[in-house]
């Protein structure tokens, strides 16, 4: 079978999972591990969303059936109408948004309408490790805007401009961010729009955590609400984190009505669609306003609490910036290590914890590691507890 290697694509064969999927997989393996690597919420999806499917399988006779490419109707007048609600701008469900199968298919998409062999898109580093992944794998390149530790990882404004070429396609921002769980401040985000707009960019919002932001709620801005910035930005919005459907993969995403025409070019020849259950389920999670959110947001603050308590119990392995929003703590590794990918893997193995190497996350996520606190307590306790007998004080 070694001809495999020849028909392979060399940008596929060269390209590896993402570390925080590796990591999942390898805690499965492992007997009575327990894992932090992950992003995945221990909350079920709400009951009432549940129970609208369970009518809709009995009642809907299309419900086995595709929709058109850019969504059901109903859905996208739904989307439009939670955006406005968020950002106070009106987008027109038919010339500006899109159903996706979850954010990581939208920017899929997206990235796949944008590049060309040799663009560039700047992400944020630390950024989410799948959207390297994704850049690299339409063979375009990666662009890092390091962000300021030492000042909670903020952005660093004035070398924004010098990271922009003639072949910048875009800006990709997450804020509250993964990995840092830092929340940009509006100031900030205002001028990486203008510098955006001046150098005609797009600046691109991935939003799967604006709801968890906790007690720096006045903190929080949605670049997305500047009006100026209409048509040089692509907003996101997932529902597998705040409505826990994650497993039903769905999304939106509002763009420029030209921009639209031409990934539904993409989105058409790679999904067809979303599936229909799914975008029943999300007609039904925009259509009632259940108070599950605030919920899932009170459960994750106590999480994010014990989190930090237990790390500053253990200084002397790790040294972390508190968090602010999203669910995720990223600290620095202190104890004795060669690098973040051989230190998760002779934890999980010797310690029967997981955590995501801080390297999957661009070159200033090395010697770091990223810890979910979106787990059950008692797993938050369990982790720390083996850490902290591995690393006695």
């Amino acid at each position: 079978m070694s001809f495999i290697n020849d028909i392979v694509s060399r940008n596929v064969h060269e390209a590896s999972i993402s570390a925080i999927k590796e990591m999942a997989m390898l805690s499965a393996q492992t007997p009575d591990a327990v894992s932090l690597a992950w992003g995945l919420p221990s909350f079920r999806t709400p009951e009432y969303i549940r129970e609208g499917i369970k009518q809709h399988l009995d009642t809907n006779k299309d419900i086995g059936k595709y929709t058109q490419v850019d969504g059901l109707p109903e859905l996208r007048q739904l989307a439009a109408n939670h955006y406005q609600a968020h950002t106070g701008i009106t987008v027109d469900p038919d010339s500006n948004i899109m159903i996706n199968a979850g954010n990581m298919q939208g920017l899929n998409t997206l990235f796949h309408t944008m590049l060309d062999p040799g663009d560039e898109i700047i992400l944020t580093d630390p950024c989410f490790a799948s959207h390297i992944h994704q850049i690299n794998l339409f063979w375009g390149k990666p662009v890092y805007w390091q962000l300021k530790e030492d000042e909670g990882w903020a952005l660093d404004i004035e070398k924004l401009p010098e990271l922009i070429t003639e072949k910048t396609q875009a800006i990709v921002l997450v804020s509250p961010s993964n990995p840092t769980g830092k929340i940009f401040p509006r100031e900030d985000l205002v001028r990486v729009g203008e510098i955006a707009s001046q150098h005609n960019i797009l600046i691109v919002i991935d939003d799967p955590y604006s709801h968890f932001t906790y007690e720096h709620s006045a903190d929080y801005f949605n670049l997305a609400s500047d009006e100026k910035l209409r048509n040089h930005l692509v907003y996101l919005y997932s529902f597998s984190k705040s409505y826990a459907m994650g497993g039903w993969r769905l999304s939106y995403s509002v763009m420029p009505e030209e921009l639209k025409r031409e990934a539904m070019k993409v989105h058409d020849a790679t999904m067809i669609c979303a599936p229909r259950i799914s975008q029943l389920a999300g007609i039904t999670a925009l259509g009632i306003d259940s108070g599950h959110i605030a919920e899932f947001s009170s459960i994750l603050q106590t999480r994010k609490q014990l989190i930090c308590e237990r790390l500053n119990a253990i200084s002397h392995v790790f040294s972390y910036q508190k968090p602010e929003g999203a669910y995720y703590v990223f600290p620095e590794i202190v104890a004795e290590h060669s690098n973040s990918r051989d230190f998760s893997i002779d934890l999980l193995n010797k310690a029967g914890v997981a955590l995501t190497p801080g390297s999957a996350f661009g070159p200033s996520g090395e010697h770091h590691v990223r810890m979910a606190y979106c787990v059950e307590e008692s797993d938050i306790n369990t982790a720390f507890d083996r850490i902290e007998n591995y690393f006695p004080g």
